[in-house]
């Protein structure tokens, strides 16, 4: 039986092995608590400060704007809560402006902010490619909002949103800009200067690090209300016991990520191009989704007429290629993603969605046995179903 191909990046990456090996001493010998004051915890702090120190040299930022989390939800978690709360109470800003195309974490927390906290949120559309317009927040925006939340690329269509555009117009209005970078910034730069951003969300596991750790870049002087309260860690405003080797392993799958940057895109684009062109040309009634040139060099997204997603993965799965969609049926309910409804695309085609994305493991000879197999997949899942 031939092993299955991995064609599901944007959902998580392996381990770097250059990262596992960073990160095995601070799970045994190098083991202190960062808080401790004796020699083991000063090592251990040692280590977190020299992570945040490379962190903060790949998004040109200052040390003390890095804050470890969890993973990307958390950063989204905090800097939407924590600006939206910190705004209110600085100037009675009372808006929060952002889109459904975003991930839940970001989507989710605003809706949790306008039911239980009393904020009002603007939900921003997009255009036919998943795109926010700089325009849209110009319409939007005023000295109430207290903070806008744009993803820099979309994790479901890999379109990538004008972030620096939409800066310059959120800072002459004085209000705060938050980006989900935590899909872009395998491929995308993360210079916050040049975003021009305020609050930046990064997750490890998307650029070959660990699960379970994340960043959150606070712009300095940028208010933040602590969603999480107690020891004091992370400059107050993320408390908890340091986890100290993943933070290692966060740092340096950064480090390898920002070194590796352009010959990595410069891999997986053909490939990507290639899984593109022909789904278009070789399977009826298919559409690329998301935008066809600002997209992430590694993002493939297309729907399919008359095609249950879920279905077509099974059947993908089974034949040894392993994708997601972004079709989220439910028993007796099927519905499209949020992102496939803000598209305006018709029940029968927004159901049939597909993300296949790449990495440093694809080759060229994976991608031509999976575009071997699927127009006769695609083909299977319209008579079976």
């Amino acid at each position: 039986m031939e092993k299955t191909i991995y064609l599901d990046y944007a959902a998580t990456t392996p381990v770097d092995e250059r990262v596992l090996q960073a990160m095995l001493p601070y799970f045994s010998h190098t083991f202190g608590n960062p808080s401790s004051i004796h020699q083991y915890g000063q090592k251990a702090e040692n280590a977190i400060e020299a992570a945040r120190e490379t962190v903060a040299g790949v998004l040109k930022c200052r040390p003390d704007e890095i804050i470890f989390t969890s993973c990307g939800s958390e950063s989204d978690n905090l800097a939407l809560r924590g600006a939206s709360l910190a705004m209110r109470a600085k100037k009675n800003a009372n808006w929060i402006l952002t889109s459904q195309a975003e991930h839940h974490a970001v989507s989710r927390t605003a809706g949790q902010m306008a039911e239980l906290f009393g904020f009002e949120v603007e939900w921003l559309p997009v255009d036919e490619y998943g795109m926010v317009l700089p325009q849209t927040i110009a319409q939007a925006i005023c000295h109430q909002t207290a903070i806008v939340s744009v993803m820099l690329a979309n994790n479901e269509i890999g379109t990538i949103n004008p972030i620096s555009k939409i800066s310059e117009i959120c800072h002459e209005q004085g209000v705060l800009l938050h980006t989900d970078a935590v899909q872009a910034a395998a491929y995308l730069p993360v210079n916050v200067d040049a975003l021009g951003v305020d609050l930046l969300s990064l997750g490890g596991h998307k650029f070959y690090g660990p699960k379970g750790v994340g960043a959150l870049y606070v712009r300095k002087g940028t208010p933040l209300v602590p969603v999480q309260t107690g020891g004091g860690q992370e400059v107050g405003l993320r408390a908890g016991t340091q986890n100290v080797p993943y933070i290692v392993g966060f740092a340096e799958a950064l480090r390898l990520t920002d070194l590796e940057r352009k010959a990595r895109a410069a891999q997986v684009k053909p490939m990507r191009d290639r899984i593109i062109g022909s789904v278009l040309e070789n399977i009826p009634d298919a559409k690329l989704t998301g935008h066809p040139i600002e997209r992430l060099p590694n993002h493939c997204s297309f729907v399919f007429k008359g095609v249950d997603g879920n279905f077509l993965l099974t059947l993908l799965d089974s034949a040894g290629f392993a994708c997601s969609s972004g079709s989220a049926c439910k028993t007796g309910n099927p519905e499209p993603s949020e992102v496939m409804r803000l598209m305006q695309l018709p029940l029968e085609w927004g159901l049939g969605s597909l993300r296949v994305t790449l990495g440093t493991a694809s080759t060229a000879v994976d991608v031509e046995k999976f575009l071997a197999r699927l127009p006769g997949l695609v083909e299977k899942a319209r008579k079976l179903q």
